[in-house]
């Protein structure tokens, strides 16, 4: 989910101190700890979630591990820290974390006031709504009145009352500061609507007493594109967490899945051989900074993005999304990574 800007003056002073110490190479520093730390949701079913055992697996846990494969050809040389939505800017512009991955929308404001960079989209998403079915609702245009739970501070609520105002609709907001206070208002009957990004939505509605009474509205209000993001200062480093996300979606594009890279290392096709670092004389690996088989090990590490979103989100999750518009580009989506060459 998406919380807003913090206080211009705290922006300000930690853009200050961000531009000052980007000077120094985050890829450096990343090599000299010897792993690479994550900013992550908590718990978000699907996105990222740690067993009891620790063990942290989800969709943007799956580009954490993408990263580290891609500086040190190994998916584990990565750390965990699970961030609120009120924390997950300023961990990053401190310096806490070397990327934040965490179910965050792109916005200008983030972009410019707060001093962070997004370019990649790994997953477009977008607001909806969820309610009961006994209240026998078929869209959201039938919702005046209704009670609805949002979480404070977010673009998310504004969004809400956007949506309602634009379209002559009362309501009452019911809000909380975290999510799972937002879920259990939701599961106990405070509130008839349970408004945030629809992927978020689907998660949620599994960890209900009771799923299969709840509906995801069909109407989405808001474009939410999620994705990294990266301190200002440092474009090497922009760089490599960029053109990461793109070998994902390159990967697919090409055939090239986890399971069969070594082969592909043989393709008679020279952007597949480019791709994978096994054209003679490539410098594509060297200019990021990285191996010529950076794309060979984030493949080999993790799989495609298509395997990736099965995996975590898709057909072969529980929470079963259709890819619909993060399909790629030639198969009816807008997923598009611009050529490796």
């Amino acid at each position: 989910m998406k919380k807003f800007a913090l206080s211009v003056f705290l922006g300000a002073a930690a853009l200050a101190c961000t531009v000052s110490g980007a000077s120094a190479s985050t890829l450096s520093d990343v090599k000299a700890k010897g792993f690479v730390q994550c900013g992550v949701n908590p718990a978000l079913l699907g996105f990222a979630q740690p067993d009891a055992a620790g063990n942290w697996t989800g969709f943007d846990i799956d580009f954490c591990k993408a990263v580290a494969s891609a500086v040190f050809g190994d998916p584990s040389k990565v750390k965990y820290t699970p961030l609120s939505a009120k924390d997950r800017f300023t961990a990053l512009q401190s310096g806490e974390i070397d990327v934040l991955s965490r179910n965050t929308t792109w916005t200008i404001n983030r972009d410019t006031a707060l001093g962070l960079k997004f370019r990649p989209v790994t997953y477009y998403d977008g607001q909806g709504f969820m309610v009961r079915k006994e209240l026998n609702v078929k869209s959201a245009l039938e919702l005046s009145g209704a009670a609805i739970c949002v979480q404070s501070g977010t673009t998310t609520e504004l969004n809400l009352a956007d949506y309602f105002k634009t379209n002559n609709l009362q309501y009452n907001p019911v809000v909380f500061d975290k999510l799972e206070e937002i879920t259990t208002a939701y599961d106990s009957g405070r509130c008839d609507v349970f408004t945030t990004d629809q992927s978020q939505l689907y998660a949620v509605r599994l960890t209900l007493k009771n799923p299969d009474d709840n509906v995801i509205l069909p109407e989405i209000i808001s474009k939410e594109p999620l994705g990294p993001a990266v301190r200002q200062g440092d474009d090497q480093w922009f760089n490599i967490v960029s053109w990461t996300a793109y070998a994902l979606v390159s990967a697919e594009e090409f055939g090239i899945t986890q399971k069969n890279v070594d082969e592909m290392k043989n393709s008679a096709n020279p952007d597949i051989k480019r791709f994978l670092g096994a054209e003679e004389g490539s410098k594509i690996g060297t200019d990021l900074g990285l191996t010529n088989d950076w794309s060979y090990n984030i493949i080999k590490g993790v799989g495609n993005y298509g395997e990736i979103f099965e995996r975590n989100i898709g057909a072969g999750s529980p929470l079963k999304i259709a890819r619909g518009i993060n399909a790629l580009w030639n198969k009816g989506g807008i997923q598009y990574a611009p050529p490796v060459r």
